[in-house]
């Protein structure tokens, strides 16, 4: 086997042009396939990270109303739908698909809601949290702190932001201590968080605004809940987040979430229910739609291999002409034709695997220009490209079966007298 690997090599440098041009077919092949792959990984982890976050696991279980989120204004209830309860919570963390729970109440605000002396921002985004919401989320203090017990004791006036909401605000002053007016009513600023796993995303639809983190991008303000009626004259339903204890269990644990917040609702109202994010579900949706495109381009990137294929059976074929003296010379002193097989088979795998190999590195090659040239996210799979490898391996010993067979079935004496 190693002196037929040996004698593959020395052909190959032998006649190193043929050798590379009949690799070219193998080389765009594999090349387009794996940069083809890569963009698949990399497009896919993207909207793994989009829709479900960077092992965050969270999924949000809200009121809606046919098929929408229920919209709460500023004069009216939900009546049979209550703030949940802990009772509730105890039931939900009782799940064995979930390692957390915290419930909040959301707003929009738009202009001239949210004040700093003489600024205020377009539009912005409260939240009326519970003292499990940063960490269920993996909010982080970047300074000050987050709610002491006493704020929830006292119905403290006090307001954490997030980044974007201080620096529309502030303009690079340290917030905290100063006051905001929310709707007229002052509240201290007591700190600043941020996700360490945010990242950037393009907000096309209302459903994309409240995955990303129910309007992130256009600044977060968190009070206490007991707070929530100072701003709002009442306590409204409730909306929950749930941790999954893993990625896989985010579909279940956000199904039961749900089933036990409607087994608490009062009145019955078909129309007004609790309903999870399906992210696992979204995900493979989009993944879906596009491999399905992906998958196309990959089967007329296969198109060059068989034409790479073709081109190796016609170079061995070639070789086998090239070589009908020695061939009969080895089958005079006494070589079998499984030898003689064997020697032509390898010397064809040879030249496809050396060509599967350039083939990787020019994929790579290609999916960095692309993500340079176009933006678009790749992810090297080097497991296809291991694979990529054994296949470009399998195409020789395929192509290079009716060669190798033909050279063994030679006769000795025909192919010594061949010139």
């Amino acid at each position: 086997m190693f002196e037929n690997i040996r004698l593959a090599f020395q052909g190959i440098l032998a006649h190193k042009m043929r050798s590379l041009l009949t690799m070219l077919g193998i080389i765009i092949g594999i090349g387009s396939i794996i940069a083809i792959v890569s963009t698949i990984q990399g497009t896919n982890d993207q909207l793994r990270e989009q829709l479900i976050g960077s092992g965050n696991n969270t999924v949000r279980v809200t009121l809606g109303s046919g098929g929408e989120s229920y919209d709460m204004d500023m004069s009216s209830s939900l009546a049979g739908v209550h703030p949940v309860s802990d009772a509730t919570i105890e039931r939900i963390l009782a799940l064995d698909t979930v390692d957390r729970v915290t419930c909040y109440t959301n707003r929009v605000l738009w202009e001239t809601a949210v004040y700093y002396k003489d600024r205020s921002m377009m539009t912005a985004n409260i939240s009326g949290v519970d003292d499990q919401y940063f960490d269920t989320l993996g909010y982080r203090i970047r300074t000050g702190r987050e709610f002491l017990q006493g704020d929830y004791d006292h119905f403290a006036k006090v307001v954490v932001l997030d980044q974007i909401a201080s620096d529309a605000l502030f303009k690079g002053e340290d917030p905290l201590g100063k006051t905001i007016e929310i709707y007229k009513n002052p509240f201290t600023v007591i700190g600043v968080v941020y996700q360490p796993s945010n990242f950037e995303s393009d907000i096309e639809d209302i459903e994309d605004y409240q995955l990303m983190n129910d309007g992130e991008s256009t600044g977060m303000l968190f009070i206490p809940k007991a707070s929530w009626p100072i701003l709002f004259k009442y306590d409204e339903p409730e909306n929950v987040i749930v941790k999954a204890s893993d990625t896989d269990a985010m579909t279940k644990a956000g199904q039961r979430t749900a089933k036990i917040l409607n087994s608490t609702i009062t009145v019955e109202n078909p129309s007004v229910t609790y309903e999870a994010e399906d992210l696992l579900g979204d995900l493979k949706n989009k993944q879906k739609m596009q491999n399905a495109t992906n998958i196309q381009l990959m089967w007329i990137a296969g198109i060059s291999l068989l034409v790479g294929g073709i081109g190796v059976m016609n170079i061995m074929l070639v070789s086998v002409t090239e070589r009908t003296s020695e061939i009969g010379l080895k089958k005079a002193i006494g070589a079998r034709k499984s030898s003689i097989l064997w020697q032509f088979l390898t010397e064809a795998s040879v030249l496809t695997s050396l060509g599967g190999v350039l083939g990787v590195a020019a994929g790579v090659v290609m999916a960095r220009i692309i993500n340079l040239a176009t933006g678009i996210p790749v992810g090297i799979n080097w497991l296809a490209a291991i694979i990529a490898v054994f296949f470009s391996m399998g195409i020789g010993i395929i192509f290079g079966l009716i060669p190798s067979i033909q050279a063994s079935n030679l006769d000795p004496i025909d192919a010594l007298r061949r010139e």
